[in-house]
């Protein structure tokens, strides 16, 4: 119908422009669902957007354009409000049109072509495989993955990548770790990794020697030492004494960790289509090639043996390191060839989601972009906040380092995967978010995706009872104040679908399930379906069967089930 009345409005502006009034007609034409039933189904703010070119005021603009509409048996009337939006009342007819569109579009109805023949890279979570994801890392698989999702229901072709953190001293600090579990050693460093899996992946060690490997090391932390030499020291003793072995054991390390995230994601519903190794940016000298290309343009320079990129040039607040004194490339020289990697092939839009401490690194990474020639805007970093756990009440505390965390694993286990689905959603990503374990399990009203699925099911168990008459169906029957509101939600579904999507926001979407499963329990309270005027009966059930479609439609793009009994 927003088509309809775009329609309407063009030709309208169209004999303002030809009359003088105008110059000429916008390209975009905004056209809103109104919130209040007594401000009709649509409005436009048109009127104000032109009445500085039309040199009139916006509530005289707008009489203007409605004394040029068309008539049209879709609009019942159409009025001028506030400072000069015109609402359009739409026929019940033109309304209730939805249901029977639901109906003969089924899974379809909702998607459309906006993002069409154009193709987006997505890359999300991203987790360094140093440990198991945890319900932080969810709310950022869930966030991604139903990203995606939306942008493929609006027509975009998405293409979802996990960048391994395969290289660097995180991984060294965990392949030490695991050493150190492996010779069982009293002596456990303060920065090591301690949870339990640690134990796990020591345990398939077969055939490497059990070393004294912390001979001239530096003391650690808790003995007065300094805790960051230590390891490094602890590592640089693994290194050169386990010679070979030390790779067997750092790279069983990673294999563990990165195929239980592999595991993981995947019985979470989260796919993805590439997951790119940072060593292979090492391996084939991209890293490399990429600093020396931005050094012969100007944009490093060197430092204290160090070399330094001049992200100052392009706005950050620091210059950076890219190449440490010691030779070694840093995290940032091998974010940039990973960019550099993206941009090569071909894509579109970029979009990265990252974890909001993260948000201080978005002006350097642009920097680098712009410094090696591409269009900067063509990257969209997305920020999602840390997820807090509650339990009984009680916030629990987490921490990957002590080993001290709820795993995704053990959420999934717990609330199961449609429940931390949608709660991770719920919330606008660069919110805090805190994540109600008893309410998450609870199968009362207050839990959201309780709510919304009870109502599928409820409708599933009214349609069993129909005896399937014949009977011919007519939409104006459906007219009470009930009935118009459920039609007046289907009619935005469309709308909330896109607008989900090109913004980022699923949020939208989960609140919109929400409001209908709730106008719909409130007909279901207060109606009779299976009544004796079959024609009334059949118009109702055709109503509630549209619910339960566009139901199962949203709660699909949020990968959430919809099911036929509870």
């Amino acid at each position: 119908m927003k088509e309809q009345i775009q329609i309407l409005l063009i030709q309208s502006l169209e004999v303002l422009v030809a009359s003088g009034v105008l110059s000429e007609v916008p390209a975009n034409i905004r056209i809103d669902h109104s919130k209040d039933k007594a401000q009709g189904d649509f409005a436009s703010n048109i009127a104000m957007m032109l009445s500085k070119q039309a040199k009139c005021s916006p509530r005289d603009l707008a009489q203007k354009i409605i004394d040029n509409l068309p008539d049209s048996a879709e609009v019942d009337k159409v009025e001028i409000a506030g400072p000069g939006f015109i609402n359009f009342f739409m026929s019940q007819g033109s309304n209730a049109s939805v249901v029977s569109q639901i109906i003969d579009q089924g899974e379809n109805f909702g998607l459309s072509d906006v993002g069409a023949e154009q193709r987006v890279l997505l890359e999300f979570v991203s987790a360094n495989p140093t440990g198991p994801l945890h319900v932080g890392h969810g709310r950022g698989a869930a966030y991604g993955a139903t990203v995606a999702n939306l942008l493929r229901a609006v027509g975009f072709e998405v293409d979802n990548e996990y960048y391994v953190n395969d290289a660097g001293r995180q991984m060294d600090i965990l392949a030490t770790s695991v050493y150190l579990r492996y010779i069982e050693t009293d002596k456990f460093p303060d920065n090591g990794y301690k949870g339990d899996y640690i134990f796990d992946i020591a345990k398939q060690i077969n055939g490497v020697d059990k070393l004294d490997i912390f001979s001239g090391v530096c003391a650690d932390e808790k003995d007065g030492g300094d805790k960051e030499k230590h390891i490094d020291d602890l590592i640089k003793n693994c290194k050169t004494q386990l010679g070979d072995d030390y790779k067997v054991v750092f790279d069983l390390a990673i294999q563990q960790i990165l195929s239980g995230i592999k595991v993981d994601l995947n019985e979470f519903g989260v796919e993805y289509q590439q997951w790119f190794s940072e060593q292979s940016l090492v391996d084939s000298g991209l890293s490399k090639t990429t600093v020396e290309a931005l050094q012969a343009s100007g944009h490093i320079y060197e430092k204290d043996g160090a070399l330094w990129f001049k992200t100052t040039d392009f706005g950050d607040d620091l210059d950076r390191v890219v190449v440490r004194d010691n030779g070694l490339h840093t995290y940032f020289a091998s974010d940039i060839a990973y960019h550099l990697e993206k941009f090569e092939r071909g894509y579109d839009k970029i979009i990265n989601i990252w974890g909001s401490d993260h948000h201080g690194y978005i002006a350097r990474v642009k920097a680098s972009i712009k410094a090696l020639g591409h269009d900067e805007s063509k990257l969209e970093i997305l920020l999602v906040q840390f997820a807090n756990l509650y339990r009984g009440g009680k916030k629990v505390a987490m921490s990957t380092r002590s080993g001290s965390f709820v795993t995704l694993e053990e959420l999934r286990n717990e609330v199961g995967n449609d429940a931390a689905r949608f709660f991770y959603v719920l919330r606008k990503s660069e919110q805090h978010m805190d994540f109600d374990l008893d309410l998450a399990k609870s199968k009362t009203n207050e839990n959201p995706v309780f709510y919304i699925q009870y109502a599928h099911a409820r409708i599933c168990s009214v349609l069993k009872q129909d005896d399937g008459n014949a009977a011919k169906v007519d939409l104006s029957l459906l007219n009470n104040e009930v009935e118009s509101t459920l039609i007046k939600q289907l009619n935005r579904y469309k709308d909330v679908v896109q607008s989900s999507a090109l913004n980022y926001e699923p949020h939208l979407l989960a609140y919109y399930l929400r409001e209908l499963a709730g106008d719909f329990h409130s007909y279901y309270n207060n109606s009779e379906f299976l009544v004796e005027d079959t024609t009334l009966r059949n118009s109702r059930l055709l109503l509630i069967s549209a619910v339960k479609q566009v139901l199962s439609n949203g709660l699909g793009l949020l990968s959430v089930n919809a099911p036929d009994s509870m």
